[in-house]
C-alpha cells in the first residue's frame, strides 16, 4: 500500500517511517515545513517531498484522480494543534488516517472528526503504542487474573528530560502542544483506563510548563501521578546516565518500563493493518481525561493522595 506522512522532519516521524518499511509498504510522498529530512533516503530515494502544504495537497490528489498509485493511508506526525487539519485532509482524499496522539485536545473535535469519517467512509486510528508494552501486558494479566475486591494503590511516574529546544518550539507553547499532559501523559491516561476501568474521580494538584501531577480514581484502582519533562526530577539512581524514567507501582510492586519502546510503532503498524487499530472511540476516555485535567484548576493535595516526587519537591504547599 501508498503511505504519505506529513511532519517529516519530526522527532517521531522516523519511527513512522521505519514502520512503514518494515510492514513492507511505500512511503511515496511527505510534507514538512521543514527540509532537513534526508532520513527518508533510508526508506526510499523514490518519495516526492514538499515543503509547502497546497504542493503536497496538489500531488496527492493527482495520484488520486490516476487511480494506480493513490494513497491508502495518510501518516499525521505534525504538531498537536495541526493533527485536525490534516487529519480530515487525509479523510477528504479518501485515505484512512494513522495518527500521532493527542489526535485533537477537545471531546467537540473527537465528534467533528467523527462526522468526517461518515462523511468520508473512512477511518482514523491513533498510535498508542504502551498498549503495546510487555510491563503493561503484564500488569493488566495481574490485575485480570486477581479479580481481587477493593483498589489498588498505584503511583505512576513518567519523567523524559528535555532541553532548552523543548520550550522554544512548538512543544513548549500550550496552545499547540495543549501543555505537558497532553503532550506526555495521553497514552499513560489510556493504559490507566485499559486496566483499571472507568475514570470515577481526578484532582489536579500541580501544573506548570515543565511538570504536572494529580491524583485519579477508577474502578479499581486510586492513582497518584507525576509528569515532567525536568531533568533534576530523574532520580538520582538513574540521572546521568539515561534521560527517561518511566514507572508504575501496584501495591508497591514495581513494574519499570524505561526500555522496551524501539519497536513499539511498528507493532502498532501491524495491528491496524491487521484491523485492530485504535479508533476513535477506543481513545475518546483518555482525551476527555486530559482534557479534564487542562481545564482544572490545581489544589493542595489532601491525606495520601500526593505524589511523593511533588511532596518531596516542596511545592505541592505552594499552591
Amino acid at each position: 500500500m501508498n503511505f504519505a506522512l506529513i511532519g517529516a522532519a519530526g522527532y517521531i516521524a522516523p519511527r513512522h517511517m521505519q514502520a512503514i518499511k518494515a510492514t513492507g509498504h511505500e512511503l511515496v510522498a511527505a510534507y514538512d515545513i521543514n527540509d532537513s529530512v534526508g532520513i527518508i533516503d533510508s526508506i526510499s530515494t523514490d518519495c516526492a517531498f514538499f515543503t509547502e502544504f497546497e504542493y503536497f495537497l496538489e500531488h496527492a490528489w493527482r495520484l488520486r484522480r490516476r487511480g494506480e498509485g493513490a494513497l491508502d493511508y495518510m501518516v499525521v506526525c505534525s504538531p498537536n494543534h495541526l493533527h485536525s487539519a490534516h487529519i480530515v485532509a487525509g479523510l477528504q482524499l479518501g485515505c484512512d488516517v494513522i495518527c500521532e496522539k493527542p489526535l485533537v485536545p477537545t471531546p467537540e473535535q473527537l465528534d467533528e472528526l467523527r462526522l468526517v469519517e461518515q462523511e468520508t467512509g473512512r477511518s482514523v486510528y491513533s498510535i498508542m503504542q504502551l498498549r503495546h508494552h510487555p510491563a503493561i501486558h503484564e500488569l493488566r494479566d495481574k490485575v485480570m487474573s486477581e479479580a481481587r475486591e477493593g483498589e489498588y494503590d498505584v503511583e505512576l511516574t513518567y519523567i523524559t528530560a528535555r532541553g532548552p529546544w523543548y520550550l522554544a518550539s512548538w512543544k513548549g507553547d500550550p496552545r499547540k502542544s495543549f501543555g505537558v499532559v497532553a503532550e506526555i501523559g495521553i497514552h499513560f491516561f489510556d493504559m490507566l483506563h485499559q486496566i483499571f476501568g472507568e475514570l470515577e474521580h481526578q484532582v489536579l494538584h500541580y501544573s506548570d510548563d515543565h511538570k504536572a501531577a494529580g491524583y485519579l480514581e477508577y474502578e479499581r484502582a486510586r492513582v497518584r501521578w507525576f509528569l515532567s519533562i525536568d531533568e533534576q526530577d530523574l532520580p538520582d539512581s538513574v540521572r546521568g546516565r539515561q534521560s527517561t524514567y518511566r514507572s508504575i507501582t501496584c501495591d508497591e510492586e514495581q513494574f519499570e518500563f524505561s526500555s522496551g519502546f524501539t519497536d513499539l510503532h511498528t507493532v502498532s503498524y501491524r495491528e491496524i493493518l491487521s484491523g485492530r487499530g485504535f479508533d476513535i472511540e477506543t481513545v475518546r476516555h483518555c482525551l476527555e481525561t486530559v482534557n479534564t485535567i487542562r481545564m482544572a484548576k490545581p489544589e493542595p493535595p489532601r491525606d495520601a493522595e500526593g505524589h511523593p516526587r511533588l511532596l518531596s519537591l516542596g511545592i505541592a504547599s505552594a499552591i
